[in-house]
This record gives structure tokens, C-alpha cells and sequence, in this order.
């Protein structure tokens, strides 16, 4: 039984962050991002505390960050090596992401 995942997005002018955590579980991912247009940002890292390696939570912050970037018609610049490496498995995120 897979365990809830929940993120919460906090963004400003000009950066932001996912965090999320896992039901039942301690430590916390992150994602964090710099804005460097009102239609572009710059994904710079991705960090999951040990606790929660392997629990899905880094791949679920980078779909999310995908999902709200095609929501709101922002460019993605993957700067981080994991969506990076995400982003080279799924070429239907090519709509956001800036290679």
C-alpha cells in the first residue's frame, strides 16, 4: 500500500519551492526554482531527506512542477541532474521544458 504524498507550492516574484511530504513518514523533498521571467523559470534543485529515498516523493515533486507549469504557461529550464534525467525519460514534457 503506497503511502499519500502531499506538496505544497510557495512561489514569489522571482523564486519558489515544492516541498512535500509523506504520510506517516518523517523528513521532507524539495524542489526549488528561480523565476527568470514572468514565463520562464530555472529548476535548480531537487533534494529528498534519506528518510524518504525511494518513496517516489523526488519524481512526484517534478511531475507536479511540469503540471503546473503547462497549467500556467510557464517554460521550464532544467538545471537540476534529476529533472533533468526525468525530463530525458518523458519527451511529452517537451511542451515546458527549454533543452
Amino acid at each position: 500500500m503506497s503511502q499519500a504524498i502531499t506538496i505544497k507550492h510557495s512561489d514569489s516574484p522571482a523564486e519558489g519551492r515544492y516541498e512535500a511530504r509523506v504520510e506517516g513518514r518523517d523528513g521532507m523533498g524539495k524542489l526549488t526554482y528561480s523565476r527568470i521571467s514572468p514565463t520562464k523559470i530555472v529548476a535548480e534543485h531537487t533534494i529528498v531527506d534519506d528518510s524518504l529515498r525511494g518513496t517516489g516523493v523526488a519524481t512526484a515533486l517534478v511531475e507536479r512542477l511540469v503540471a503546473d507549469a503547462r497549467s500556467n504557461g510557464v517554460t521550464v529550464v532544467p538545471q537540476c541532474s534529476f529533472v533533468v534525467a526525468q525530463y530525458e525519460r518523458r519527451p511529452e514534457w517537451s511542451d515546458v521544458m527549454e533543452a
